[in-house]
């Protein structure tokens, strides 16, 4: 006890500085500390630099780390103004030249039922069969900028049917046929020859298309072929199911901006030229309906529009005497036999009007002579086996 008790140190009543001084003193702190360098001295970057010296250029210098990162970040994050831009859930089918006269031209081929593609200018309507080439001719004024391409895409043409994707049958997506060694089996529209197509997906509305590089057209040629198949008929249960289709060809840039567009209709069929020929038709038939109802429609609407002027005109109904002769009415009759007989009954009152009192006169003579000479012929011709009796003759029997 006595040795804790003369251990124990008394209370300092001195400050910090001073018990800091006594301490580092005792223990040799004081000699370290004087040995580092001054906080305004160079030794600290001669210290954490001993290969290198300071220069006045030091905050210039640029980390290896930090430039490779910077690279790289630009390498994967592309700017605002090269990313493509989005895709409309509805794609235009407007055609869109351009400034750079964007068009298509088709092969021009006959109705023959022979035919596996043809082309109807009056409908803008290509017919094809299955998984038959379809050369499309593009065309345009001048050269494309660098890296152009040429997109296909299928979309439904009715409206009720155009936010649905277009894709093959499930029959024909599974089956062997056509299908060897291709990884992109639900896309309906394929390109021909062309080592470079990219089949591509919209990852936002799930539409299908086919991409190719732009090329020039050779020499002599006015512009480069594009081979199109079509791999699903347009009557195929579980794919396109008889619904119209359509497809925008479109020229873009490398990062999606649209330079031309032009749109046309499909229908994929076994005989495209019967069906071709029956459409078309079909076309003309309706359009000689048209104008004739358009005809009648408005001959009808000028002659009310002539009983009205006059009426307006005079105030009242034009008489020219108590019958009521010269007024116009108009009858609305159902039916085209109803009408046909009517209008002879109109045509031959109308002559009768027009003809004198003699001419009249000569008309039922002339009917009168027909009539009794005919009466007369089937009196003179009695039936075969009988005698002909006269007014004052008797029968046998009298």
């Amino acid at each position: 006890m006595s040795d804790l008790g003369s251990a124990v140190l008394p209370m300092s009543q001195g400050t910090f500085e001073q018990l800091w001084c006594d301490i580092g003193s005792d223990m040799g702190f004081n000699h370290l500390i004087a040995e580092l360098p001054r906080a305004d001295s160079d030794a600290w970057l001669t210290a954490a630099l001993p290969n290198g010296t300071f220069t006045e250029s030091f905050d210039e210098l640029e980390l290896a780390e930090v430039t490779e990162s910077a690279a790289l970040s630009a390498e994967i994050l592309p700017s605002l103004d090269s990313m493509p831009p989005p895709a409309a859930v509805v794609p235009s089918t407007n055609d869109y030249p351009g400034k750079y006269a964007f068009r298509l031209r088709f092969n021009q081929s006959s109705t023959a039922k022979s035919a596996i593609s043809t082309y109807s200018t009056q409908l803008n309507k290509l017919y094809c069969q299955l998984a038959k080439t379809c050369p499309v001719e593009v065309m345009v004024e001048k050269e494309p900028p660098q890296g152009a391409v040429l997109r296909a895409t299928a979309i439904y043409k009715k409206p009720e049917h155009v936010s649905e994707v277009v894709l093959r049958c499930p029959h024909h997506q599974n089956i062997a046929e056509n299908n060897e060694g291709v990884a992109h089996r639900s896309h309906l529209i394929r390109v021909e020859g062309s080592q470079r197509a990219q089949y591509l997906e919209d990852p936002s509305t799930k539409r299908q298309s086919v991409a190719v590089p732009y090329e020039s057209p050779q020499l002599g040629s006015e512009g480069t072929t594009v081979l199109l198949n079509y791999m699903c008929n347009s009557s195929c249960m579980g794919g396109m199911n008889r619904r119209p289709i359509l497809t925008i060809m479109t020229l873009e840039t490398h990062d999606g901006q649209v330079l031309g567009r032009r749109c046309f209709e499909v229908r994929v069929c076994a005989c495209p030229g019967r069906d071709r020929k029956t459409e078309e038709e079909n076309l003309e038939k309706n359009t000689v309906k048209t104008a004739t109802g358009a005809k009648r429609k408005s001959s009808v609407l000028d002659l009310k529009s002539t009983t009205l002027n006059a009426e307006s005109s005079s105030g009242k109904k034009i008489k020219m005497d108590s019958s009521g002769e010269e007024e116009i009415f108009i009858l609305r009759v159902r039916g085209k036999d109803r009408y046909n007989m009517l209008k002879k009954i109109n045509d031959s009152l109308e002559l009768m009007e027009a003809m004198t009192a003699a001419e009249k006169d000569k008309y039922k003579q002339k009917r009168a002579s027909k009539t009794l000479t005919k009466h007369e012929q089937d009196l003179i011709q009695p039936n075969p086996g009988k005698r002909l009796l006269l007014k004052d003759d008797k029968t046998d029997t009298d």
